[in-house]
């Protein structure tokens, strides 16, 4: 296994709970990807990904998971605000609130544009049948029985967003209202399928939860059930190619020289660099999937900024918040874009999103200090190196962190996110404790993520084509953010099922959904006192390696 986010482990840890020999290869200190955190102060944790996890009830997508690895009871699940709404969206003219429920979901939209009911109503018929398809097809129903059941709505899977709203006649304003959580894919309505949108609001409005204790601890559930049945996570280790013979997989090649063989090999590195870095490009796979691999064009990087106040923030809901300075977000975006592009001025934030974790995991130690905030904000900026005064970027060996252009564009992002974020939640940079932004550059450094964007390819040859899990290489299969499974930590987690249902020639997913449980619970762990998840997430032989920020 090349890589070690959610997508990864959850493959991982089904092939060693089968009693296949496992070897997970992470080059970061700790497993995770974007769902591990960091520390800062001795006090404050910060998630990178982790900021809400959909359809975690009984029976739900990442309980049945966990529980068919026999580690659901070692993770709990808070849900956030789930009647009031466990999303804000806020424009100029309005404020939603997004409950859990298409119907409660129909009512609020209705509520905040009620010339708009019918189209609304359509719209919600139709995502709803959209997202039921897919639904089935992830419990086993065949794409060939889902059209015969209904291929009206079968059609609507393979077109956008952009179109459905189309069809549904919404003004601007409805139309971001309805898409305003484009930052769970980071694309606008035109970049994204009107399925995995769908999906996407399916899977919240079954309830919207957090993990107790934070992402990491989801992410040392799945290194404790791999480990439990006899499989081994190895971080600090890079993988610098993989090994091909014949058309077949053979192994992977570390940075220092080390050859390790292997029957199959699952990457759940970026997918562009799988094909052209890692295989080699023409050397393993068809002319074809390289030239489109190689055209591919990403979604939407992310700048994020981490804050720690010695205050809470009273009158916030649980909820995150998406806050956008237009009632029209397609118009804004393009204004913004055609200004950078023609101009090369950046000087204002059109969007934020809002994730408070001191609200969604109250009480908790390593979140920060009793009386004090967490929270994290986040926007898009425009693709590529240039933007930040660069010719490359840390995977290509670019010295960045200390470039004047870059520190100074960082640095002036940085300002314009707190001042919006002070128009929304009210003054608080005066108790700030802690401040550090992410950019798409920090993103590449540790995820090795093309482009520095958390949610893969954009357009493989069209809108919503994606490679499958399995690939022209017999015995190589890739998991992640740019399969076709979709962006998120649900969606990521579905292509590992997917791939490790490939390998043991059976409907895992299905069977897990079903009830089907292949952990042992009696080979797992026991957790004292002092536990630390990522302590866990470095593996079994760094557990004790120096290094390791600790709260308290």
């Amino acid at each position: 296994m090349v890589g070690s986010g959610l997508g990864g482990l959850v493959t991982a840890g089904y092939l060693a709970a089968d009693g296949r020999s496992v070897l997970v290869l992470e080059q970061h200190d700790i497993a995770g990807g974007n769902a591990h955190v960091f520390r800062r102060r001795r006090k404050y944790e910060f998630d990178v990904g982790t900021h809400y996890i959909g359809d975690c009830a009984e029976g739900g997508l990442f309980p049945s998971l966990l529980a068919g690895l026999g580690v659901r009871d070692r993770v709990t699940f808070r849900p956030m605000d789930n009647e009031h709404g466990f999303d804000r969206i806020i424009t100029p003219t309005a404020t939603v609130d997004i409950p859990a429920g298409w119907t409660a979901y129909r009512d609020r939209l209705c509520q905040a544009l009620p010339e708009e009911a019918d189209r609304i109503d359509a719209f919600v018929d139709l995502a709803r049948a959209v997202a039921g398809a897919t639904r089935d097809g992830l419990h086993g129903a065949s794409m060939v029985e889902l059209f015969r059941r209904s291929p009206q709505t079968m059609r609507w899977t393979r077109r956008t967003l952009g179109q459905a709203l189309d069809h549904c006649g919404f003004s601007p304003k409805a139309r971001t209202l309805v898409a305003a959580q484009a930052g769970n894919y980071g694309t606008m309505p035109d970049g994204i399928t009107f399925a995995e949108h769908a999906a996407m609001l399916d899977h919240y409005l079954r309830g919207a939860y957090y993990p107790e204790g934070g992402g990491q601890v989801l992410v040392a559930a799945l290194v404790e059930a791999l480990e439990a049945h006899g499989g081994e996570l190895r971080t600090r280790c890079e993988v610098r190619r993989i090994l091909t013979e014949d058309g077949r997989a053979t192994g992977v090649e570390l940075t220092d020289g080390t050859r390790v063989s292997a029957p199959l090999v699952i990457s759940n590195a970026d997918y562009r660099r799988t094909v052209l870095d890692l295989c080699g490009g023409e050397r393993t796979f068809p002319a074809e999937v390289v030239e489109r691999t190689r055209a591919a064009t990403m979604r939407g990087a992310v700048i994020a900024v981490y804050v720690a106040l010695d205050t809470e923030l009273p009158g916030l809901p649980n909820a995150n918040i998406w806050w956008h300075d237009s009632d029209d977000m397609e118009a804004a975006h393009a204004a913004m874009t055609e200004r950078w592009e023609r101009d090369g001025v950046f000087d204002s934030v059109p969007q934020l999103t809002f994730s408070f974790a001191s609200l969604k995991d109250p009480g908790a130690a390593a979140v920060c200090p009793p009386g004090h905030s967490n929270f994290q904000l986040m926007t898009g900026c425009p693709p590529g190196y240039g933007f930040w005064g660069l010719d490359g970027g840390p995977v290509g060996g670019e010295p960045y962190r200390r470039n004047p252009a870059y520190l100074a564009r960082k640095r002036r992002l940085t300002e314009l996110m707190l001042a919006t974020a002070e128009k929304v939640i009210g003054p608080f940079q005066d108790r700030i404790t802690h401040l550090e932004t992410a950019t798409p550059l920090s993103h590449e450094r540790y995820i090795r993520g093309t482009g520095g964007t958390p949610y893969g390819m954009a357009n493989w040859g069209g809108v919503g084509q994606r490679p499958d899990v399995r690939t022209d290489v017999e015995g190589l299969y890739v998991v992640g953010q740019s399969v076709r499974y979709g962006s998120g930590l649900g969606a990521v987690a579905t292509s590992g099922m997917a791939a490790a249902g490939h390998v043991l020639g059976r409907p895992l997913l299905p069977e897990v959904l079903g009830g089907a449980v292949l952990g042992d619970p009696a080979l797992l762990p026991e957790r004292g006192p002092d536990w630390d998840p990522l302590v866990v997430s470095r593996g079994r032989t760094r557990r004790t390696a120096k290094g390791l920020a600790r709260i308290g």
